[in-house]
Order: structure tokens, then sequence, then C-alpha cells
């Protein structure tokens, strides 16, 4: 399997869940990978399980939240493997309520101020060099009403900057695209399924009679990061079994 054998890719929230299925499934590909995650212990496992198949893979302790951050991140990325051709934006964290002030800032400096950090530095570098592609995952809540409001702040923000992003800098070959998961089994969503009650309740809200999988995520990344997407930039890929269409 080789649809991103040369390319170098960044993808933060690699620790576990989307980001980790994401930076396995890209290695496996042949990309080289760049993993980071504010746990790394996590990262650790991760690169285990990449380097068992043989795949290139280094870690870097990472708060996407924190701009100098970045500036340290995309130095060792391009030390180590000379550009970055593919990012990944997945860090991010889940609140069903924003109680207070603290809250809501908090979110919105993980999830939205992190992805434009990220695609900030990373577009820098892309233009100097082919172009690139930029995958930023966002959710259902940023399309659609639920109560998860700064939460859906976060996710609706993202959905606007990757629009902007992708009419921008189409012209130096930079390719921006964003993908809305539905239900997916990671550890962010334990904190939501684990009462029964819930659980069903969003269950029987997917016409395919499932959960998502990181692996359902990963897929739709890959193709959007991989050449076979080289027309396709602003584009919205929803994966959620089907939620949004009953």
């Amino acid at each position: 399997m080789d649809r991103m054998k040369g390319k170098v890719a960044l993808i933060t929230g690699a620790g576990s869940g989307i980001g980790k299925a994401t930076a396995i499934l890209l290695a496996k590909e042949g990309a080289n990978v760049i993993l980071t995650d504010i746990r790394t212990d996590h990262l650790k496992n991760a690169v285990t399980e990449i380097e068992a198949f043989q795949g290139e893979a280094v870690a870097i302790e990472h708060n996407v939240s924190e701009e100098a951050e970045w500036h340290t991140v995309i130095q060792k990325s391009v030390d180590t493997y000379g550009t970055i051709d593919v990012l990944v934006n997945s860090a991010g964290i889940s609140s069903k309520f924003t109680d207070t002030l603290e809250d809501w800032n908090r979110l919105l400096d993980i999830n939205l101020t992190g992805s434009y950090l990220g695609m900030k530095h990373v577009i820098d570098l892309m233009r100097k060099g082919k172009g690139g592609a930029i995958v930023n995952i966002a959710s259902l809540a940023g399309l659609v009403g639920g109560g998860f409001n700064g939460y859906a702040a976060s996710k609706g923000g993202i959905r606007a900057i990757s629009r902007a992003a992708a009419v921008d800098f189409a012209k130096d070959n930079i390719r921006v695209n964003s993908i809305y998961p539905g239900i997916i089994i990671t550890p962010m969503t334990d904190g939501i399924l684990y009462v029964e009650e819930l659980k069903r309740k969003f269950e029987e809200s997917i016409p395919l009679p499932r959960f998502g999988a990181p692996q359902d995520i990963a897929n739709g990344v890959l193709y959007l990061a991989s050449d076979e997407a080289a027309f396709v930039t602003g584009a919205e890929l929803v994966i959620d079994g089907g939620t949004t269409a009953s």
C-alpha cells in the first residue's frame, strides 16, 4: 500500500482515538508521520504500533493552543523529514456544557485556536514548497444543533476557517478540507456513552446500525490527504452513518 508514499504527514491529537487511527493508516500507506499530543505516554504507544510494521514515525509532545510549541513542532518536523506535505488537525476536547468562561476559553483555545495555529504555520511552510493538503476534524456539532454550546462553537469555527482557507490558498496548491464525524467510539465519547440510556438514544439516531469507529474517519482523511483528492478543496465530508440524512 503506497497511497501516501513519499509524503510527510503531521497529525495532532495522535495519541488516541481518531488521531491515532489516522497516523497508523497514513504510515501503513507509506507516509512518514509526525505524531503530536499532550500525552507523551499515549504517543509512545502509537509510535510503537507503527514501528511494529516498519512504519516511519516520530513523536513530539505538543499543546496545540500554544503558538511557541507550534514553532518547535514545525522546526523538528523539518529537521527530521525536510518538509510537511499533510496536516491533520485532530486534537480536541469535548464538554457537554460550558458553564464558565474558563470552560468556554479552554474549548476554543484547543479546538479552534489550535487548528488555526496549525494551519497558519503549516501553510507558511507549504507555500515555500509545492503546496500540500490540510484536513481539519470538525464534528456534526458544528453543523446541527444539539446543546453542546461551546463545543459546537469551536467546531462551527473550524468549518468556517476551513472553507476560507480553501479559497485563499488554492492558488498556492494547498487544499483544505474538513471532516464531520458522527458518534465515534473513542476515549472522548466514553464520557457520554457510559450512561446506558443516553447510549441507546444516540445509537437509535443512526440509520446504519452501529456507532462509528476511528478507522471510519481515518479512511476519509486518507482520501482527502492523498493525490486521489487532487481536485478536492473546501469539501465537507460527513461521516455519520446517515444521522444527518434522517
